[in-house]
């Protein structure tokens, strides 16, 4: 008898939910049936004119070969130029570094800070992958729960009572952050570094969500912590998911670790997409318009949402998420989700992918999309909840 091969322990990380619920939205639209998409934090906008033409040029003048393992050079020169421009802060290149997307970002920061075993914490609600990343990594994540006292933000005394408990590696905040919205202001900002900067624990800020802030100014960690590590996307203010292409800001004695796992790992980000990133920045009159359309999206939703009576939403200050909490239809936001593709056509996220402990009553909705995709949600939540058809 053959010997029997398995997977290995550490591929058995939980499921993406949400990119689940898109495959079985793909299944349905496949057999003929209009689907509203608000499960995937993807903008529903093309990448800018200026980055799809700056990659056409690329093209066309030939040849497109690796690039340094940090990335291009001017690349670089032109994100520590947007430190200075949009936050007043004064970052040298030689700490640029530019990724796959900020996935790769996340992977190749969590290998340079941390030795199998660490314990690195994370918010509920947070971004799943990031528990999964971790995990299959051999590190230990370590819920953070936030709550309505806190602002839905993760605190400094919750980062000590959970280093008193076993000692931590890192803590990762996120603001905006994904599934809430919520923001930490530099107060609160400034607060959870030093408690990091005290402890002797990494400081992790995800600012993916930067550029999508709507009532509030969003806050830079480096602008309270020159030691933050900080790791951002072209993904979602610039519209460019499926470029793969982010760029983390590095203590210095992070550098040449992440320039040397970089050089084994995939050896350089494409350089195609690192052209068309650097246009993504004269790109603002365009990317503008299409976050008025998020702010439109964003106001119907919290408008309509409440009249309908799912009226507990955590504060929605940035990014394109609402996060609800619908304890009083469902304990099961799994199958509430399901059953609301089927029966409507809306294709939400349970809450269980952000925050196993409580998201069983909980659901996101991605506002990324079309205001016609907002509007068909209402109506079909509307008569989901009533029971109709």
């Amino acid at each position: 008898m053959p010997v029997s091969l398995e997977p290995s322990r550490r591929s058995q990380v939980s499921p993406f939910i949400a990119m689940d619920v898109m495959a079985e939205a793909g299944i349905l639209e496949r057999a003929g049936r209009t689907i509203a998409h608000m499960e995937v934090g993807q903008p529903g906008a093309p990448a800018p004119r200026l980055v799809r033409e700056a990659a056409m040029k690329a093209l066309e003048d030939g040849r497109i070969g690796y690039t340094e393992a940090l990335g291009m050079m001017s690349l670089r020169e032109r994100i520590a130029r947007h430190y200075a421009d949009h936050y007043g802060v004064g970052i040298p290149v030689e700490r640029v570094v530019v990724t796959t997307g900020s996935s790769g970002g996340f992977i190749l920061g969590f290998l340079a800070m941390f030795d199998p075993g660490a314990r690195v914490a994370i918010s509920a609600p947070g971004y799943p992958a990031y528990r999964n990343t971790l995990s299959a990594l051999g590190l230990e994540p370590v819920d953070i729960e936030t709550h309505a006292a806190g602002g839905w933000v993760m605190t400094p005394e919750a980062i000590e009572m959970a280093h008193r408990d076993a000692p931590l590696k890192g803590v990762l905040a996120m603001s905006p952050a994904n599934p809430s919205g919520t923001m930490m202001d530099r107060a609160q900002l400034e607060a959870l570094a030093k408690t990091c900067r005290r402890l002797g624990i990494w400081f992790i800020s995800d600012e993916i969500y930067h550029g999508l802030a709507y009532e509030k100014k969003e806050v830079t960690a480096l602008s309270v912590d020159n030691n933050a590590v900080v790791i951002n996307s072209f993904s979602k203010y610039y519209c460019m998911t499926g470029w793969r292409v982010g760029w983390m800001i590095l203590p210095e004695a992070l550098v040449r670790p992440v320039e040397r796992l970089a050089q084994s790992l995939y050896i350089s980000v494409p350089k195609l997409s690192q052209i068309a990133a650097e246009a993504a920045f004269d790109a603002t009159e365009e990317l503008e318009v299409i976050k008025a359309g998020y702010a439109k999206n964003r106001a119907l939703l919290l408008n309509e949402l409440p009249r309908i009576g799912i009226d507990k939403l955590l504060p929605c200050d940035g990014a394109f998420y609402v996060y609800a909490d619908i304890a009083r239809f469902t304990n099961d936001s799994m199958g509430f989700c399901k059953r609301l593709l089927e029966e409507q056509g809306i294709a939400g996220a349970p809450g269980m992918d952000f925050d196993p402990a409580r998201g069983h009553h909980f659901m996101r909705l991605s506002f990324a999309g079309t205001h016609e995709d907002c509007l068909a949600t209402v109506q079909g939540l509307e008569r989901f909840l009533k029971g109709g058809a």
